[in-house]
């Protein structure tokens, strides 16, 4: 058994035995929301890994991708902060790592100058397309044991539950 298997049975067992003391507690949903925070810690672990020998994290990597991919390789530091779901003082840290770098630049918009815009450099798009074709193996392995329709299925219903949380954290009436 894997570390993430065996960390999986193990909260089988610890949610089970909740449930025995914990009247209503929601134990399907329960383990689904672990399930999803699991995985995804490991995957975030593993593109940690692979990033840091570049001098880089995850949201580094995601800002990078974003400014990549976005029109004229062109975004404001506050569209980039929705998007990655970063705050400001952590996007400015992120543009400094990737200014620091050389993958991107830091100016002044040309339409408004009050406007800062980061832009995507000729370094920073080499090293785009140099990075990602090595995560590919390991995104397709993560992935391996579904058919097409069982991913496409699981993408379906993990935006059903983005969008349910959502709804949620935008009604949440808690101080």
């Amino acid at each position: 058994m894997t570390r993430l298997q065996e960390a999986i049975s193990h909260l089988d067992a610890g949610i089970a035995r909740a449930s025995e003391t914990v009247p209503g507690l929601p134990v399907r949903e329960v383990v689904l929301l672990r399930l999803l925070l699991m995985t995804g810690s490991s995957v975030l672990e593993e593109i940690e890994r692979n990033l840091k020998p570049y001098g880089m994290g995850d949201s580094d990597f995601r800002t990078l991708m974003m400014i990549y991919s976005a029109p004229n390789g062109r975004a404001s530091p506050s569209e980039l902060c929705d998007a990655a779901q970063q705050g400001a003082t952590n996007m400015t840290r992120i543009a400094n790592v990737l200014v620091k770098l050389g993958f991107v630049t830091r100016a002044s918009s040309v339409e408004d100058r009050r406007r800062v815009e980061l832009s995507i450099t000729p370094a920073g798009k080499r090293f785009a397309r140099k990075i990602l074709p090595m995560m590919f193996p390991r995104v397709h392995g993560a992935f391996a044991s579904l058919s097409a329709a069982e991913k496409k299925t699981l993408d379906h219903l993990l935006r059903r539950v983005a969008a349910n949380i959502d709804h949620l954290t935008a009604s949440d009436a808690r101080p």
